[in-house]
């Protein structure tokens, strides 16, 4: 089948994981902190207050996904993504009222766990469950919802935050949110559901088997590919909640540092597109490895750089990697351990990465606190991520060494 054949044959159910994953956007790091200058100065918050208290709303978010995140293999799209954008737009209307720091804590638990963590798994899991041959670009077009949020958004709401109040935008935000809900309803009316669906048509993973959460969780494979599932969220996340304190660093004006954005995510749609591609034809074994490398090298380049342009790089390279990445791992787990229960397996995968997001701006915070600017933090954490792809590559060797 062609492509415009297969988005023809498809459209409502890769146009409803489209719009979860644009909609998971107000859950996302790089929406939150677009007003962290607000919320510092609003409850007083350093760098390092403010990097902590989203550390610890999002590791709780992390660990409720471990267990909520199996919903998805009980329950239809159509009812658990309205049920979830319901406290998504709850969680919106909340930060338009928080009054202290304590409930700050709350409501960056609630954005995050609905958000970035249940919207975007109920999206991803859909897509590697309906489709097989053409997961990749199911996955992948689903998935391009997050580098058009990431486009549109934050111009859009920096260039409104010079003419309305902050909370004020918190509001609109949650009205986005409700009027995503009737139009996931529709676009599901003929929804295929898990129940519905035969166990002969479940793909088996490694050794022809239908890994379940306790066998991945004792296999070596999932340990060497932690480091990979950890890096780009931590520190991607880190790169997006300290974007006010990296354009201060540099002496680079906001609104024009965030207008390069819909580069980065210019490039972060084609490589998604191309990723998807890649995995059906070549397997995610041959790609995964080499996912992390173009953030590596971004992030060299992103401490380096003195102007705008060379941010503008450093910024077209995190897009590969963060397309890459919004494919690959994502078909990666029901290519190595089948589907039949790639929602509780997802779920796992899916909590590393919101604690990954969770601890990258609490330890890059406290360590701004401590006298070391995030650009001068950015070589450690580029050689991170050559580290995490060569665990990676080990991995897949060793997976495959036993197989055989």
């Amino acid at each position: 089948m062609g492509f415009f054949a297969f988005l023809r044959t498809n459209m409502a159910w890769l146009t409803a994981g489209f719009l979860l994953t644009f909609t998971s956007s107000f859950g996302q790091t790089f929406f939150i902190s677009i007003f962290a200058g607000e919320i510092r100065a609003t409850f007083g918050l350093s760098n390092g207050q403010w990097g902590g208290l989203y550390t610890l709303a999002t590791s709780a978010s992390a660990i409720a996904m471990v267990w909520a995140g199996v919903l998805t293999d009980r329950y239809r799209v159509r009812s658990l993504g309205a049920w979830i954008l319901s406290g998504l737009a709850l969680a919106s209307l909340a930060m338009a009222a928080v009054p202290s720091v304590w409930v700050l804590v709350l409501v960056i638990f609630g954005l995050r766990f609905t958000g970035q963590g249940m919207t975007s798994q109920i999206a991803v899991v859909a897509m590697a469950r309906w489709f097989v041959a053409t997961r990749g670009k199911a996955v992948a077009i689903a998935r391009l919802g997050h580098p058009i949020g990431e486009a549109l958004l934050p111009v859009t709401f920096v260039a409104l935050l010079g003419v309305m109040n902050w909370r004020l935008l918190w509001v609109v935000a949650a009205g986005a949110v409700l009027l995503a809900i009737p139009v996931l309803s529709l676009l599901l009316q003929r929804e295929r559901i898990p129940s519905e669906m035969s166990m002969g048509n479940d793909a088996a993973g490694m050794g022809g088997r239908h890994w379940n959460r306790h066998d991945v969780l004792h296999h070596r494979l999932f340990w060497f590919a932690v480091p990979l599932l950890i890096g780009p969220p931590a520190f991607g996340t880190a790169l997006f909640f300290h974007q006010v304190h990296l354009t201060e660093v540099k002496g680079w004006p906001l609104l024009q540092y965030v207008a390069l954005l819909p580069l980065y995510s210019g490039v972060n749609l084609i490589t998604m597109l191309g990723s998807g591609w890649a995995v059906d034809r070549l397997g995610t074994a041959r790609l995964i490895p080499w996912v992390l490398l173009p953030m590596a090298l971004g992030f060299f380049l992103m401490g380096q750089a003195q102007s705008l342009a060379g941010a503008a790089v450093a910024l077209l390279l995190f897009g590969v990697t963060n397309g890459a990445n919004g494919t690959v791992p994502a078909a990666f787990w029901a290519e190595f351990y089948g589907t039949r229960h790639i929602g509780a397996i997802k779920a796992l995968s899916a909590a590393l990465m919101v604690f990954g997001s969770a601890i990258g701006p609490g330890l890059t915070g406290a360590l701004i606190d401590l006298g070391y600017p995030f650009p001068t933090q950015m070589l450690a954490i580029a050689v991170y991520f050559v580290f995490a792809a060569g665990l990676m590559a080990f991995g897949i060797r060793s997976a495959r060494l036993s197989a055989n």
